[in-house]
Formats: structure tokens, C-alpha cells, sequence
């Protein structure tokens, strides 16, 4: 005899395809979350990213994105699967089955399903991001800073995503048990969820929204921070991006309810289909563009970084350049010289100029609590921090320039492009000498001058110079050198040993940061306050210590207050010494573009399921299969086009925003140029996509018998 558990075991084989369906979401959300948090929580990641910086914020908002992404599929995916259960259950049902009989096989099916995918997932996940790491290691870069480490609390995060899927998959088991109207299980299946009405309207409105929540979620930190001295909560920009989000929402479903076409009958069997599965639809597609803005602005990082910093490099007007306080056993120009003999390179300028550290005036902020958060208020200090000041001569000398101040005058040095980076200004009001105390008030005046190998030194005519550097001491007094050489591209080893030297005859005081300030220290030590940058605080701080036996790391290399800069080798050790940033955030792009692919297939492959009666129905009317086919075309193209348009053009121009604001309304010609190479990425990612869109039409196809 055969029993309830036996028949229903038959049919479950019959029905391979929706639970492999479910047992794949599943499996693929697990899976790119626990990869996904076991690269963002390594100890190789976490040492390069420091904590509160932007590449961190950066990497948690695509974390995010990514576990609500995967969090909305998987529960799309959990639904689609109980629909199709509701017409064999609705069988059942009728032929006499007791719900304690199916809420019993369907708890072991869900429990099969649920643990089963979510700890394959989970165990597959750390040894995926270990093989792409080790992939770009074998094929791009290799160094000792990445040798890959993973933190066991990233398990607890897989484990919690995990939990969920679990908690998900049973209470929506439990929602549809406790369903007693047999006809409405029956008809389950073929429930609609349409939008009832959309008006045309929805398209403007939801770009305005999109356009207002973008400018919105990005200008409002800086508004708090500039004109309200408020350091807002990062909650408030979230919130303050919600509208673009509702824009969003608004446009897809505009397009999924009108189309692309004013003529209401020219695609109006695909409209249909489209509206009567309108919210899950635009759920999916909601997702989808979300993932694809967080893959591409992942991606953007390498050709921005890259472009920028290489250009950079090409675009110095000498070979070599370093500096050094006077008071270091440095390298010096005669040992230089030999060492070139011995390298076989051929210097062909030198020039060593002095300059001294000065405390300058300015506006210092000071933080405090309220209710509202942390504020700051901002009081005028005679003597705040340090610059570097180089005489007019020396600044000419070093440029070959002619730059002529009047005395009482002061100008600061921006990059070549006349921008200060939001790093510097031209405000200067009082100078003074911290040994002796003397004092020079000054006016700055402009044009600023504009040499990125001098960046943020400031320039004195010459008698002020000299008045304000009397009386320093070494430790207060600096060499700056600029040298060129024949044949740049082939003086690799020289400028290898020629850093090594340097880093060897620098003394344990230089070992600091390059935002260490002596001024900022000695005022720190005054108050009897710890100073964050000092070396013995930097780790508590969230930064990594400089030190010399890591000379080669990207930390030191990036932060280093001595750091020389030699064009051959900053041009050829660039991968390395940003490998890791490189890797992390291909690797982010590369999880959110698969997950977008895996979405964007299963939401195709679900309208071959459940609109197949309905294509049979039309091929019955005399529909032929040409018909059948361009209708089937459209609804597939609008699944996979209008998200990834939608997301692509929204990132691309959200990522313009800021590389304008962040110039201070200005596009320098690197970032245009690297603009143009994301446009390039753009073009080769959508003709992947397009790729996966030509296969998963046949196979949508092929499931119709067209």
C-alpha cells in the first residue's frame, strides 16, 4: 500500500526544479554574505582600512546593500517556492490529507532545504574568498602584506544571515499552513499581484526624487559639519538618501506598469503580464539595481585610483624628490653621485634647497557632547600647527620659476591643477618661530602656486625667511631635493637601493605618520592630553604604527612623513603598494556582480514559469511562435535592461557628483580621464550582461517550446 509519505516523495521528484530553486537562492545569498564578511573582516583588510576613513564606510554600504539584496531574494525565492507547493497542497487537502500530515513533510522538506544550503553556504563561503584572493595574487601581485588571514567573528555574521534564512523559511511554512479555504491554496498559484493604479506621472516625479535624495544623502554630512558644526549621525544620511531610493522604486515601476512606448497597444500582451506580476517584479528589479549600483561603484575604485595616481606620476617634472630634517645622517649628493656610477645611471640636474617648520595661526575645533550628538565649536589660536616654509629663491631654484613676494607676504603651493585637495589653504595671518618665539604677521596673497611636488609647502620672500628661521634648531630645519636622471624607466634598482638607504639613515624621530604635526605634539604635551598621532597612540587610534622593517608595506609607503618620491618607483611598486585596496574592492565587485547575474537569471526563468498556460493559451489563439517569441523578448529584455540601465546610469552620475564636490566644484584632467576609463569598464561589464541575456532568453525560450 502506498503511503501519504511515499506519494508525497513521488511528487516531489516531479518538481526537482522549484526546490532546486529555492536550494540555490539560498545557498548563493549564504554563500556571497559569508565571503562577502570573511574578506571585509580580515585581519590583511582591516589593517589597511582605517577605522571611520571613507574606504571603510564605503565597503560597509555596499555590505549592506548586499545583505538587503540577499535578504529580499531569498524571501522572494521562499514565496515563489510555497506558491507553487499550494496547488499539490490544495490536493491533498481534498483528497482527505490532515494538515499535521503536510505541515509534517513540509517541515522536513524546509528543514532539508534551509540547513542543508545555508551550511554549504556558509562552509564554501571563506574558502571562495580565499581562492579569488589567491587568484589575483597568482595573476596581478604578490606581497608578503597579502597573505591572507580570516577572523572567526566573521562566522558569526554568516551565522546570523544564516539564522535568518532558516527563521524566514519556517515562519512563512507556518503562514501557509495555517491556511484553511482549500479553493484559495488551489488558487494560490495562480494569484496575481498587480498594481492597481500607476499614474504616468510616477516617471518625473521619481527622478526628481532620485536626483533630490543623491544630492541630499551626499551634501547634508557636509552642511552639518560646515554650517551647523554638528557632526550628524551616519543614520541621518541614510535617511537623507531614502527619497533616491523611492525614486527608484517609482521609475521601475512606471516602466514595468507603461513601458517605454506612449502607444498603450503596442506591446500590450507584455504590459500585461508585466502589471499582473507587478510588485514582485519590481521587487526583483529593485534589488537588482541596487546590487549593480554597488558592484559598479566597487569597481569605479581601480580605474579612478589608477588613472589618477599614474597620471600623476607621468605628469611630475622631476625624476626624483625627497626631503629630510636636518638634523638625519642623510644620504648626500656625493654618495648619490657614486651610487649612480655604480648603477650605471647618469644624473643629469641636482638641486638641494632648504626650508624650515614654522607654527602657523588658525581656527581650532573643539569637540564637545549634546544631546543632539557631537558638536564643535571653533576658537582662533595664535599658534595651532606646523608648516613648512621655503624661501622665494628656494622655491625658484627647486621649479625654475620666478616668483618675486613683497615682504609681510606669504603664498601656499597647491598641485599642478591649482587644487588644494581639501587638504590645504591660503589663510595664513601669523607665523612663529617655536624656538625663539618670534612672531611675523603676514598677508597671503594669490595666484597660489601650483607644483604637486611641493604640495602644501608655503613660500616667504626671502627676508622673512631668514628673519624666521634664526635660531632654529635641526630638529626644526629641513633639505629638500630634486634630481633628474637619463632614461627614467630604466633606473628601477637604483631608486630601489637609493629608498633603502634613505629609510636606513632615518633616525627612530622621523618614524611618523604623515599627518604628524610638532607643533600639534608639543601643544598635546603641554595640556598634559595624549596626542593621537604620536606613534605609541596611532594603534589605539585606529591607524597602523610606521615603522622602518615594513618599509615595504602599503602603510608605509602611503603614510610615511618622509616618504621620496621617485617616479620610476612609485610608477612601477604601484599595484603593490595599493594590492590590497585593489583586491578588496574587486573582490566586492566581482560578489555583487554574480549576485546580480544569479537574480537577474532566476526572475527570468520565473516568468517561463508561471506565464507558460498563458503563452499555451495565446498559441492556441493562433499566436504564432515569431509572436510568441517577441513577446517573450520584451518581457525579459525589461527585467534585465531597465535595472541595469537604471543602476548604471545612477552610479555613474552619483560617482561624477562626487569627484566634482569632492575638487570643490572642479574636474581635474585625471579624473576625467579616469571617468572615461569607468565609461570603458561600463561598456565591457554591460557586454558581459548583454551576453547573459542573449543565453537566459534561449533557455526562457526553450522552457516555452519556442
Amino acid at each position: 500500500m502506498t503511503t501519504f509519505s511515499e506519494v508525497y516523495a513521488s511528487l516531489r521528484k516531479k518538481n526537482r526544479g522549484q526546490y532546486a530553486l529555492l536550494s540555490g537562492c539560498c545557498f548563493f545569498s549564504v554563500l556571497l554574505i559569508t565571503a562577502y564578511v570573511s574578506m571585509m573582516r580580515s585581519s590583511t583588510v582591516l589593517s589597511v582600512l582605517p577605522e571611520g576613513g571613507d574606504s571603510r564606510k564605503q565597503v560597509m554600504m555596499i555590505f549592506v546593500l548586499a545583505v538587503i539584496g540577499c535578504g529580499v531574494f531569498t524571501t522572494y525565492a521562499s514565496s515563489l517556492f510555497f506558491r507553487y507547493k499550494s496547488r499539490e497542497t490544495g490536493i491533498y487537502l481534498a483528497l482527505g490529507a490532515s494538515k499535521k500530515q503536510i505541515r509534517t513533510e513540509l517541515r522536513r522538506e524546509v528543514a532539508l532545504i534551509s540547513f542543508g544550503s545555508c551550511a554549504l553556504g556558509a562552509a564554501l563561503g571563506t574558502p571562495l574568498a580565499w581562492l579569488i584572493w589567491r587568484l589575483f595574487q597568482l595573476f596581478i601581485v604578490d606581497t608578503s602584506e597579502m597573505a591572507l588571514s580570516f577572523d572567526r567573528e566573521a562566522y558569526l555574521f554568516a551565522l546570523s544571515f544564516s539564522a535568518f534564512v532558516i527563521v524566514m523559511l519556517f515562519w512563512m511554512l507556518s503562514r501557509f499552513v495555517r491556511r484553511t479555504n482549500i479553493i484559495d491554496i488551489v488558487s494560490e498559484s495562480r494569484k496575481s499581484e498587480p498594481f492597481r493604479h500607476v499614474p504616468r506621472w510616477y516617471g518625473p516625479v521619481g527622478i526628481l526624487l532620485l536626483i533630490a535624495g543623491a544630492l541630499l544623502g551626499y551634501l547634508t554630512p557636509s552642511f552639518c559639519v560646515l554650517v551647523l558644526h554638528w557632526y550628524p549621525p551616519e543614520g541621518l544620511t541614510a535617511i537623507m538618501y531614502l527619497p533616491a531610493f523611492f525614486g527608484i522604486y517609482m521609475i521601475l515601476l512606471h516602466t514595468v506598469v507603461h513601458g517605454f512606448s506612449k502607444n498603450r497597444y503596442k506591446h500590450i500582451i507584455t504590459s500585461s503580464m508585466m502589471k499582473f506580476q507587478g510588485r514582485q517584479t519590481v521587487r526583483n528589479m529593485l534589488i537588482i539595481t541596487v546590487l549593480i549600483a554597488g558592484a559598479y561603484f566597487a569597481s569605479f575604485y581601480t580605474p579612478m585610483l589608477g588613472t589618477s595616481a599614474l597620471m600623476e606620476i607621468d605628469a611630475r617634472n622631476v625624476d626624483y624628490a625627497f626631503h629630510y630634517r636636518a638634523d638625519q645622517n642623510m644620504i648626500t649628493q656625493s654618495e648619490i653621485s657614486e651610487m649612480a656610477k655604480d648603477f650605471g645611471v647618469t644624473i643629469t640636474s641636482f638641486t638641494s634647497q632648504p626650508a624650515v617648520i614654522l607654527g602657523v595661526d588658525g581656527m581650532e575645533h573643539i569637540e564637545q557632547k549634546s544631546r543632539l550628538g557631537e558638536t564643535y565649536t571653533k576658537e582662533y589660536r595664535e599658534l595651532l600647527c606646523s608648516d613648512t616654509f621655503l624661501s622665494e629663491s628656494a622655491y625658484n631654484a627647486l621649479t625654475g620659476e620666478h616668483v618675486d613676494l613683497l615682504p609681510g607676504t606669504v603664498t601656499t603651493v597647491f598641485d599642478d591643477n591649482g587644487n588644494s585637495n581639501g587638504m590645504v589653504d591660503n589663510e595664513v595671518h601669523l607665523i612663529t618661530n617655536a624656538i625663539t618665539g618670534q612672531t611675523l604677521s603676514v598677508t597671503p596673497v594669490e595666484p597660489v602656486l601650483c607644483n604637486s611636488m611641493l604640495f602644501g609647502r608655503r613660500v616667504l620672500d626671502d627676508g622673512d625667511y631668514k628673519k624666521m628661521s634664526y635660531g632654529l634648531t635641526n630638529e626644526w630645519q629641513e633639505t629638500q631635493v630634486f634630481f633628474n636622471v637619463e632614461t627614467v624607466s630604466k633606473t628601477y634598482p637604483f631608486a630601489k637601493q637609493l629608498f633603502h638607504e634613505i629609510v636606513s639613515r632615518s633616525g627612530p624621530e622621523v618614524e611618523v605618520y604623515d599627518a604628524w604635526d610638532p607643533i600639534a605634539q608639543m601643544r598635546a604635551d603641554k595640556n598634559g592630553k595624549p596626542y593621537e598621532l604620536s606613534n605609541e597612540n596611532l594603534e589605539a587610534n585606529g591607524f597602523e604604527r610606521i615603522e622602518y622593517e615594513k618599509k615595504d608595506s602599503s602603510e608605509f609607503r602611503l603614510y610615511w612623513k618622509y616618504m621620496p618620491q621617485f617616479r620610476v618607483l612609485d610608477k612601477a611598486d604601484f599595484v603593490q603598494t595599493v594590492a590590497v585596496f585593489l583586491m578588496l574592492f574587486i573582490f566586492i565587485s566581482i560578489l555583487c556582480f554574480a549576485a546580480v547575474v544569479v537574480i537577474l537569471y532566476t526572475r527570468c526563468m520565473t516568468i517561463a514559469l508561471m506565464n507558460a498556460r498563458v503563452y499555451d493559451d495565446l498559441r492556441h489563439l493562433g499566436a504564432s511562435n515569431k509572436y510568441l517569441y517577441r513577446v517573450v523578448k520584451e518581457q525579459v529584455s525589461r527585467v534585465v535592461f531597465v535595472p541595469v540601465l537604471t543602476g548604471t546610469s545612477n552610479i555613474y552620475a552619483f560617482y561624477l557628483l562626487i569627484m566634482y564636490f569632492n575638487d570643490n566644484g572642479n574636474l581635474s584632467v585625471n579624473e576625467l580621464v579616469g571617468l572615461g576609463n569607468c565609461l570603458l569598464l561600463v561598456a565591457a561589464v554591460s557586454a558581459v550582461l548583454y551576453g547573459i541575456y542573449r543565453a537566459t532568453l534561449r533557455r526562457v525560450c526553450r522552457e516555452l517550446r519556442l
